[in-house]
């Protein structure tokens, strides 16, 4: 293997981890927000919501996620704007990314027991109330370790940037790779990159996992 690749294009692939980090973490936390906000209109008693979320998730997470990217790289331009690549990137993932948390959070929200919902609401608590402070902690508690998952799988599907010029890892990666003809050398480095990323989150979510069944 040819260390030289590394030290020499350091500073290129500091850039592409920054930006694969950066829109990692915007994805992330966008993602949880409309996935939660999806999650609970799958179970709310509006009909006209609970079809929106139903058709959101359906919709989304049966296409490619590289053809969400698309949808908000070429989308715009017809409305009279455009969004470059990273943001482009970035939308698409989260919204990808919020269907799959949304199935899980509704998981998590259905196994919460339904007299819950049932006190709260006799408390006193309105319907929003209720799903903030009592139902939603306790649903996601319950779904961890998929939401973990998702948050990984999110890391590893931010390599569809480079598709769109999105100033991630795998687009300084091409750019190393076709200067200097070691493709799989690039690429090598480019694994470990990620999994300086990844790593840390699974340790993490174990981490977290643990610390909520000792709580509760």
């Amino acid at each position: 293997m040819d260390y030289s690749i590394l030290t020499d294009y350091f500073g290129l692939y500091m850039e592409g981890f920054y930006g694969t980090l950066l829109s990692s973490v915007l994805a992330l936390f966008g993602s949880f927000l409309i996935g939660a906000v999806i999650a609970v209109f799958r179970i709310t008693t509006v009909r006209g919501l609970r079809w929106f979320g139903a058709v959101y998730v359906e919709f989304i997470r049966n296409i490619p996620l590289l053809l969400v990217v698309y949808i908000f790289y070429y989308g715009p331009s017809a409305l009279g704007f455009t969004l470059d690549g990273f943001k482009a990137g970035t939308i698409g993932l989260a919204v990808y990314t919020s269907a799959f948390i949304a199935e899980a959070i509704r998981a998590g929200i259905m196994a919460v027991p339904k007299g819950q919902m049932e006190a709260s609401r006799s408390s006193g608590l309105s319907y929003i109330q209720t799903m903030l402070h009592i139902i939603l902690p306790q649903a996601i508690k319950l779904v961890i370790p998929p939401l973990g998952n998702q948050f990984i799988n999110l890391i590893k599907n931010s390599s569809v940037l480079t598709l769109v010029a999105g100033l991630d890892l795998m687009y300084f990666a091409d750019g190393i790779s076709t200067e200097t003809y070691r493709t799989f050398d690039t690429y090598i480095f480019v694994a470990l990159f990620y999994l300086v990323l990844t790593l840390p989150l699974s340790y993490g979510v174990r981490i977290w996992e643990r610390r909520l069944q000792r709580k509760y």
